[in-house]
């Protein structure tokens, strides 16, 4: 007797339903350490048409699982600057070209010795060419290997391909029908469109973003930031989709441009929850085209085209990687993660069974055979560097395979570097000694025109929240050489500690405090030293830092007799926030001017432009993020050149006045 499956009736209750199985088998697969992708894809196999009990209509889910798509790409574009891009074109473009091209001729041409119709043949290696973007980043973003070499060029070659099936969704509609000269027009036309849709995206975002976020994130409104992320990444993807292309590429376009601003580790934070909620159904969604009923009888076929699939991406990619010149273990370990199959597949699929191109039971199998290769995949990828040391040392030995699980941040540079939470003005003073000593540093504010201001002068702090473990992980906490908390924020310092111990346990960790009474309860959370408010408790603050860091002892006490004797000037040069205008107008702070075309400073030396007039000084100049200390009398100013000046407010207002040419224009 055959149990027919029931729909459920009305749209909450299959909402809460939907909802509560979701719960119920991602806690059960999590208990047995099982990624929750797979059971996500169980649960679409089981809420699905093709299977007795309860179904969830499918019609909506798909839909909704779209953004989930979107969502994803605007993410992983904020942790891929054009400058990556760029430096890695020769590599992409080159990998990227060669493994789609390939996979789909090894395919095609095996299937069609076989006795598979040619055309056919080649859908089927198209499909299979496809990875699977949405698994390979989620799996490494959990596992902290997204910018780990194996890991940026998996996710790059995988973005790749998601380019590449654009030309494969214009082909396999038209296979066999259209002449050769209207695919050729028809792919220079979306080529045009993508293209376009490219330029419009940075350009708008260039010009507008950032102003957009400053102004936004000023108002110190979470919700307000939140909505504002949301209207980009969407207005991005409707722009790519009115163009005729598909939303998550314009998620993408969207995410690289706001990852070169110094919102980007906030953004991300923002957008994770809406990323992994949507990319939970959009799983779900495509285990519902799963058919179990066909399983006993194409079972055998679909495992081997799944085995298939992940031998030849495995063996191909490891050798076009290898072939570059990276390391055998790096190589395998992406040849891992890239043997997934892909989300994308699934379209093309789709595409050829509305054009009758394959039949249904055609298309099961190789629906199944990439189902279960992303379900097989998932293991690959979380335990790549197991393999890759298990496969390699045995094919070469032991001591040919490296050991680079954490080269992303070796090569960012973020190697032994001090991250400081909090960029007010002790945490401005440690920068400032630290900058003196040579020793690289991050900063992390949520105060927007203090970190507008200390960008302009060249200086590496970004709007973020140090209470973010992911925040902590972007910034690379656990290759830290030290981390100093210097808010006066006692429930943020707590949560950060206790988010820095869970990363980096044996990490040092100096807190600053207003005063005594909570010394005892941060000493507790984890900090190892605690230092009380004042200006001395900041030149301690500072102390501890260089000595920390190894800087002889006798060279940390003559910086500090220098602060002393120069009335600590080095601890009140400081950027204000937004926060601090409440303030006296005459305490003295640091300005960044930038000299714009038309400042009537250009051309001039700063002899000629005699800042003492003002009443303030010249700290540094910055010029082409080159920072000089103390530059000569006789240099002559150029056009975007930035000034760091010292002084009185309504000294260093006065002197941006003359400086950015609104009195002459007045």
């Amino acid at each position: 007797m055959v149990i027919a499956p029931m729909l459920l009736d009305g749209t909450l209750i299959q909402l809460l339903f939907l909802l509560g199985f979701m719960v119920f088998m991602v806690m059960l697969f999590q208990r047995a350490h099982i990624p929750a992708s797979i059971a996500y894809l169980l649960v679409g196999v089981l809420l699905g048409a093709h299977t007795a009990g309860p179904v969830i209509s499918e019609g909506y889910i798909h839909k909704i699982a779209e953004f989930g798509i979107v969502f994803l790409l605007f993410t992983i574009g904020l942790r891929f600057s054009w400058q990556q891009i760029y430096q890695l074109r020769h590599t992409i473009l080159g990998l990227g070209t060669a493994q789609v091209g390939l996979t789909t001729l090894l395919v095609a041409l095996l299937l069609w010795a076989m006795g598979v119709a040619s055309v056919v043949a080649f859908v089927i290696g198209a499909v299979f060419a496809q990875s699977s973007t949405t698994i390979i980043s989620k799996q490494l973003l959990e596992q902290g290997e997204d910018q780990s070499r194996h890991g940026r060029l998996g996710i790059s070659l995988s973005v790749f391909q998601d380019i590449t099936a654009v030309p494969f969704i214009i082909v396999i509609p038209v296979l066999g029908v259209a002449m050769a000269q209207d695919i050729a027009s028809t792919l220079g036309m979306a080529l045009f469109k993508a293209v376009l849709a490219t330029a419009l995206v940075v350009l708008v975002g260039r010009y507008l973003l950032r102003h957009l976020f400053h102004r936004v994130s000023s108002s110190d409104s979470a919700e307000l930031f939140t909505l504002t992320v949301l209207l980009v990444c969407l207005a991005a993807a409707w722009l790519t989709q009115s163009l005729g292309l598909s939303m998550a590429f314009g998620a993408f376009l969207a995410g690289m441009v706001m990852g070169e601003t110094e919102f980007k580790l906030q953004v991300e934070a923002a957008i994770r929850p809406f990323r992994d909620v949507l990319l939970g159904i959009f799983f779900v969604s495509i285990g519902m085209l799963l058919d179990p009923m066909l399983l006993p009888e194409i079972g055998h076929i679909a495992l081997a085209g799944a085995l298939l699939l992940l031998l030849i991406k495995i063996v191909l990619v490891t050798a076009l990687v290898l072939a570059t010149g990276v390391a055998l273990e790096t190589a395998f370990r992406t040849g891992l993660i890239l043997a997934v199959g892909g989300e994308f597949g699934f379209a093309l699929l789709a595409l050829a069974l509305e054009g009758g191109t394959l039949d249904s039971r055609s298309s099961q199998i190789i629906l199944t055979s990439v189902l279960l290769s992303m379900m097989l995949a998932v293991f690959l990828i979380r335990y790549n560097l197991q393999l890759s040391r298990f496969v390699v040392g045995r094919w070469i030995g032991q001591a040919a395979v490296s050991s680079e699980p954490f080269d992303d941040i070796e090569q960012h540079g973020l190697q032994q570097h001090v991250v400081i939470a909090g960029f007010g003005r002790i945490g401005q003073g440690v920068a400032q000694f630290l900058q003196k000593e040579q020793v690289p540093y991050i900063g992390l504010d949520l105060d927007a025109a203090r970190v507008k201001n200390a960008r302009l002068a060249d200086v590496p702090v970004f709007y973020a929240d140090s209470t973010d473990p992911d925040t902590l992980i972007a910034v690379g906490l656990a290759k830290a050489r030290l981390l100093v908390i210097s808010h006066e924020d006692l429930s943020a310092a707590l949560t950060t500690l206790r988010h820095a111990r869970t990363l980096h346990p044996d990490l040092p960790v100096i807190v600053r405090t207003r005063d005594e009474s909570h010394v005892a309860e941060l000493r507790q959370a984890g900090a190892t030293e605690v230092i009380p408010e004042t200006i001395e408790a900041g030149m301690m603050l500072t102390s501890h830092v260089l000595l920390m860091l190894n800087v002889p002892a006798r060279r940390v006490n003559q910086l500090v007799q220098e602060q002393r004797i120069n009335r600590y000037q080095l601890l009140r040069q400081q950027f204000r926030g937004s926060a601090d205008l409440l303030k006296t107008q005459q305490q003295e702070q640091l300005k960044a001017v930038l000299l714009a075309e038309g400042s009537p400073a250009i051309d001039q030396s700063l002899q000629m432009l005699d800042l003492a007039q003002y009443g303030i000084q010249l700290t540094e100049l910055v010029r082409a993020h080159n920072r000089i200390e103390q530059p000569s009398l006789d240099m002559v100013l150029q056009e975007n050149d930035v000034l760091v000046l010292f002084g009185s407010a309504e000294a260093l207002e006065q002197a941006s006045l003359v400086l950015t040419h609104r009195l002459a224009a007045d």
